[in-house]
């Protein structure tokens, strides 16, 4: 898969970003979702040189990318996802100066048809963000019981009760006929569901949408690594050290706004980091990326101690 640079990801809220994470020369920058480099290249220019950076990323496709555009200077690229660099960071008692989390699925994830992301295309039910690992998409809607499907709507999806029974029955009885293999197979099967629910409603976005996010997160345990990696941001950041974190759904940003307030050191003296953003910042009129609008953008700083302790 070659990456051209009209397929590239555009960094989402890049200007804002810089401005929160505030990078200086010679500091040290974690990009835990590094991608196709978009943020890190810009913070890499003003940190003055990539030994300085570290890249993770769990997609190999990502990781080829960044090998290859980052020649000079080389900044440490790791594969891996962020739950597992983060663990081994702390236990290796390594710290950073800034460290960035972008959750969002880059565009060539989704433009690669092959990646079975999306369903405006043809391809096979992967969603793998890992192509290493062994559970994809297809596995999840051939093997889950129906009552874990229902569960897997609801809570990744935000499918309603009703509308979450109906598209996994849907599903159940579908693939004891013939199994799913390809992501526009599964889609309209779910759009009849819904059509059939909804008596043919008109919906502004396609009915499959919803469970296309679902078994995404699910194959990718998207919402259970950020819940395991969140509290372990702040032992691996400086004092003085900046935390941003960009979330693309409502799920997500709960799990942000959620844990920011109880690390918050305003509600408890104990607690190490200040909130930037009293309200996270949107990508809602980013009209230069249509894909950002649904971002939010939220950013902590961590107290050192002598402040901490003159409070």
């Amino acid at each position: 898969m070659k990456i051209t640079p009209q397929q590239l990801h555009i960094p989402v809220l890049l200007d804002v970003v810089l401005d929160l994470l505030a990078p200086k020369a010679g500091e040290h920058y974690l990009d835990l979702t590094a991608g196709y480099g978009g943020h890190a290249q810009a913070v890499v220019a003003r940190i003055g040189s990539g030994k300085f950076a570290t890249l993770v990323d769990r997609d190999q496709f990502a990781i080829n990318y960044l090998q290859e555009n980052f020649t000079s200077n080389k900044p440490r690229i790791i594969k891996s996802d962020f739950e597992s660099a983060v663990k081994n960071f702390a236990k290796a008692g390594e710290k950073f100066d800034m460290i960035l989390l972008d959750l969002g699925v880059s565009s060539p994830q989704l433009d690669f048809a092959e990646r079975g992301f999306s369903f405006a295309k043809s391809a096979k039910l992967d969603m793998r963000m890992d192509q290493t690992q062994t559970l994809t998409a297809a596995e999840i809607v051939n093997h889950y019981s129906e009552k874990k499907l229902i569960k897997i709507l609801e809570e990744y999806g935000e499918e309603t009760p009703r509308m979450a029974s109906r598209i996994a029955r849907a599903i159940v009885l579908r693939r004891a006929k013939e199994k799913f293999a390809t992501t526009d197979d599964l889609a309209e099967v779910v759009r009849i569901a819904i059509a059939k629910a909804d008596h043919g409603k008109f919906h502004k976005i396609h009915p499959a949408t919803k469970t296309f996010q679902a078994l995404r997160i699910e194959t990718n345990d998207e919402l259970g690594q950020l819940r395991e990696t969140l509290p372990i941001l702040p032992k691996i950041l400086n004092d003085g050290g900046r935390l941003a974190i960009l979330s693309f759904h409502s799920l997500e940003d709960r799990i942000m706004k959620s844990f920011l307030r109880d690390y918050d050191f305003a509600n408890d003296y104990e607690n190490e980091l200040h909130i930037l953003t009293k309200h996270p910042i949107t990508g809602a009129d980013d009209d230069n990326n249509p894909r950002a609008r649904s971002s939010k953008l939220r950013a902590a700083v961590k107290i050192n101690k002598t402040e901490r302790s003159s409070r």
